[in-house]
């Protein structure tokens, strides 16, 4: 008889045996349903390379999914347990005042949770884009490494992490350098003495440009400033992308002061060169 009792009350959500056992149950079935999604997530980007998928979008949709089946299965568990429904219904107008609080409290995790969601519907990048964003750091440059609901972390070219909320990422000014057309342009400034001469400069730096192998096209080589202090050259040049461009620049400016030194052309620093804006 003692048995059957207690049997009765592992049973009877108004008991507390039996909140636990139903808290057990719903916390279990949640639990499985999240693995089961990451699983068939595990094997939709395992197939990506196959199969055209937007592992943004599902990554996101994703843990949005797991969260929402965590609050499903409490709201459902507090709908069998009577205790905690009597209880919110007495607690109304606390759990109202505590709600805004909380809101209050949280407001930047919210924005960044909306901002996320926003980020996803405009989809202004994706993950393994490219893209240059402004840091205390600076100007920072990599690749989209992850896209949660609260941050973006971006892995750059030195292999530091950069973690950027996603309200700061949706309210600032993005540079994706990963579209449909990759290429980029290498931009070298060079500034020469008044006194120099300025169409054999000029050659001089075409020819270089046109014998590197990382050049696809040469944009031109226009006179951009001129002052006192000297005149400025701006050579422009056309590359695959934007890693390419930087050693391009590296390559350029090594072989620049070779050629000019050998042909008696003297350079300023440019930094004394005031560029005009547009």
């Amino acid at each position: 008889m003692a048995f059957h009792f207690k049997s009765i009350n592992i049973i009877n959500p108004a008991t507390f045996e039996g909140a636990v056992v139903y808290a057990i149950v719903f916390l279990a079935c949640a639990l499985v349903l999240n693995r089961m999604m990451r699983m068939a997530v595990e094997r939709a980007l395992a197939r990506g390379s196959r199969v055209h998928i937007d592992r943004t979008r599902v990554k996101f949709i994703s843990q949005l999914a797991q969260i929402i089946v965590y609050i499903v299965a409490f709201f459902m568990y507090a709908r069998y347990v009577p205790a905690l429904s009597n209880l919110g219904n007495a607690g109304l107008a606390s759990v109202g005042v505590l709600s805004v609080v909380a809101g209050i409290a949280a407001q930047n995790t919210l924005g960044n949770l909306i901002a996320g969601i926003s980020l996803l519907l405009y989809r202004p990048f994706n993950v393994g884009d490219r893209l240059q964003v402004s840091a205390p750091t600076g100007l920072e440059t990599g690749q989209i490494e992850s896209l949660s609901l609260g941050y973006t972390i971006i892995r750059t070219d030195d292999n530091r992490r950069v973690v950027v909320p996603n309200s700061l990422m949706a309210s600032q000014t993005t540079v994706n350098l990963t579209r449909d057309d990759l290429r980029a342009i290498c931009s070298v400034p060079i500034v020469i003495s008044l006194d120099s001469d300025l169409d054999r400069a000029r050659a001089i730096l075409l020819e270089i440009a046109g014998s590197d192998p990382k050049s696809k096209k040469i944009d031109g080589c226009p006179v951009t400033h001129l002052d006192g202090s000297g005149v400025e050259l701006t050579l422009s040049v056309w590359c695959d992308d934007s890693l390419i461009a930087g050693a391009l620049k590296c390559d350029l400016l090594e072989a620049i002061k070779r050629r000019f030194s050998a042909a008696g052309i003297k350079m300023s620093p440019v930094d004394r060169v005031i560029t005009i804006k547009n």
